[in-house]
């Protein structure tokens, strides 16, 4: 409900200062989170985005983009020399940079969903204020359309039978997503059963010994092996023995920008997961 207070609040912010969006097709876009890059690509805005950052790489032609600097650290100077009429940031991450921005008296958007029905908000709430709201609406039917397959796919596996999940976002030290993650959500959705789902945070330290005991049935790595996946987790001590790496369910394939970023491809993620858990 909070959140939901302080993102109309931001959009009357906006949609006054802009007055219209009826021009919205003018409109100097700047884009400072690779998840609203991918949803403004989407909406079919890529000619009105001047400025990205380096960490935004997809779809292809945003490499075209004039970069104003890291996803952490912006170049507010050089984002203020593009003249943008609006910037798209995120939440507590860009924080800093936001306030900056509102010092500058510069009209900008934070997206900062935490669930998939947020992140639907937060497309509708991209297109309000870009005048793309038909294409939002047929994005986030795509999007559902995806999901609901996958969900019609799921009701049919008992509790029983649903794999026990282990994504490690890093190895070392070991970090894995948990409750209130967008992965711990993709996991429930594809059908499994997130062994990490009781962590005091959304991405989180795990212990190997906990891992081990909690004997997870398929192992998602968020990054790349570098070489033959099973045999670089076989040789952690005590992993051998884990079900998952002693049947070969263990996979290094999937994009993490798929299951990780919350943007138009994160329904993608979902089949990708959903199809390592029951090939």
């Amino acid at each position: 409900m909070r959140r939901n207070i302080v993102i109309a609040t931001i959009l009357c912010l906006i949609l006054s200062s802009f007055g219209q969006v009826a021009g919205a097709e003018n409109q100097r876009i700047v884009s400072l989170a690779p998840s609203t890059t991918e949803i403004l690509f989407a909406l079919g805005l890529e000619q009105n985005i001047v400025g990205v950052t380096t960490f935004c790489n997809y779809p292809p032609a945003v490499s075209e983009k004039e970069k104003v600097g890291t996803f952490s650290q912006p170049d507010i100077e050089r984002i203020v020399s593009l003249k943008p009429d609006i910037i798209f940031a995120t939440g507590l991450e860009q924080a800093y940079t936001v306030e900056r921005l509102r010092q500058l008296n510069l009209n900008f958007y934070v997206s900062d969903p935490s669930n998939i029905e947020e992140l639907y908000e937060s497309i509708l709430e991209i297109a309000e204020l870009t005048d793309r709201r038909k294409e939002a609406k047929r994005l986030i039917a795509v999007m559902r359309s995806k999901i609901e397959r996958i969900e019609t796919q799921t009701e049919l596996i008992s509790q029983e039978e649903k794999v026990k999940v282990f994504i490690e976002i890093w190895h070392d030290p070991l970090l894995t997503a948990g409750r209130g993650s967008f992965v711990d959500e993709l996991v429930t959705l594809a059908g499994g059963i997130n062994i990490a789902d009781d962590t005091p945070r959304p991405y989180s330290y795990f212990s190997a010994e906990q891992l081990i005991v909690r004997d997870p049935g398929c192992i998602i790595l968020g990054h790349r092996a570098g070489g033959n996946v099973l045999e670089f987790v076989k040789g952690r001590l005590g992993w051998s023995q884990i079900n998952a790496v002693k049947k070969g369910y263990v996979y290094d394939d999937v994009d993490p920008d798929l299951f990780m970023r919350p943007g138009p491809r994160l329904a993608e993620g979902l089949v990708e997961i959903h199809e390592r858990l029951y090939p």
